[in-house]
């Protein structure tokens, strides 16, 4: 179970990365019945440094021996592709990884998992402007620049800035299930998931009510995922024609209505396989896919698995 996460600080550190990686496991929301972490930022490079912003220092008393109790250490963006790594960092992550613990970088952080000889073999994320340098680099790995994180194993890559809060959300799912990590994510104000990356892993988004013409259309969906609908329908609904309707869903939500609603459908069938114990008929009904076969095609489609094996590997467990 994840208890102990550790940030590491270099010198040139960008403040909104490793803001996000405080915000989930570093603030106590033990309040709302959620885990609490033993969390600290630590320093490879002095107790004083300097930050991605102008003017801006940043310290800490928490030094590089704090890394060997930590289940997560999690590395920020800092300083960029050509910063020179400090070796007894790298050899403590090595050392971390060999006892069991998991390493996450956020945005160009990934570049130290490299030096590290930690992405060698592995596929891995990163922002989409140093995709090309990352490959060059580090030829064994498999840079992946389209998803927003990779999870391979005890490495967890993300891409720019807030793939960030979507990787460490997917940590805290993975470790506490679905009904924490979206607890988290109401806290943050931020979806528990947007789509990229390991699709596997995510869990139902907050009702998307913020579009400005099909908001209201997108909540009477969401709650009515049973229900077989036609573009016509919603249309009216929205007091536009089908066309207008359809070219402004693309517009506000960058899909089709029927790929909206299809999604929507596999993430509350996620949530009803890992929280509760209905069987996969009643799942697919009242997700709206009328029998199992159907929902385990777009299953398998979507995630690459099938309902029965999905609620296997993620039904909620409790929280320690």
């Amino acid at each position: 179970m994840l208890k102990n996460v550790a940030a590491v600080l270099l010198d040139g550190v960008h403040p909104f990365e490793l803001g996000v990686v405080c915000e989930v496991f570093g603030l106590d929301r033990s309040d709302a019945g959620l885990p609490v972490y033993d969390f600290a930022a630590v320093s490879v490079e002095g107790p004083n440094l300097s930050t991605h912003v102008p003017g801006m220092t940043i310290s800490t008393p928490y030094g590089i021996e704090r890394l060997e109790e930590a289940d997560l250490i999690a590395i920020p963006a800092a300083g960029g592709p050509t910063h020179a790594y400090p070796p007894e960092l790298l050899a403590a992550l090595h050392r971390a990884v060999d006892r069991g613990a998991r390493v996450l970088s956020v945005c160009s952080g990934v570049f130290v998992l490299g030096e590290a000889g930690l992405l060698d073999g592995r596929r891995c994320a990163v922002h989409w402007r140093y995709a090309r340098e990352l490959a060059v680099r580090f030829p064994r790995t498999r840079v992946d620049p389209d998803v927003l994180y990779v999870d391979e194993g005890p490495v967890i890559t993300s891409a720019g800035t807030a793939a960030g809060i979507d990787a460490c959300l997917h940590i805290v799912r993975t470790e506490h299930g679905a009904e924490v990590a979206n607890a988290i994510a109401r806290r943050m104000v931020v979806p528990p998931h947007r789509d990229g990356g390991q699709a596997q892993y995510v869990e139902r988004p907050l009702p998307a009510t913020r579009c400005d013409t099909v908001g209201g259309v997108l909540a009477w969906m969401e709650r009515h995922l049973d229900e077989a609908v036609t573009v016509e329908e919603l249309a009216a609904r929205a007091h536009m024609s089908p066309r207008t309707f359809a070219r402004r869903f693309q517009q506000e939500t960058g899909t089709t209505p029927y790929r909206w609603l299809l999604r929507q459908r596999v993430l509350f069938a996620q949530e009803l396989l890992e929280g509760t114990d209905e069987t996969v008929d009643a799942i697919a009904y009242r997700a709206g896919f009328g029998n199992a076969a159907a929902m385990r095609h777009q299953f398998m489609k979507a995630l690459g698995t099938t309902p029965n094996a999905f609620r296997r590997t993620f039904r909620v467990r409790s929280v320690a």
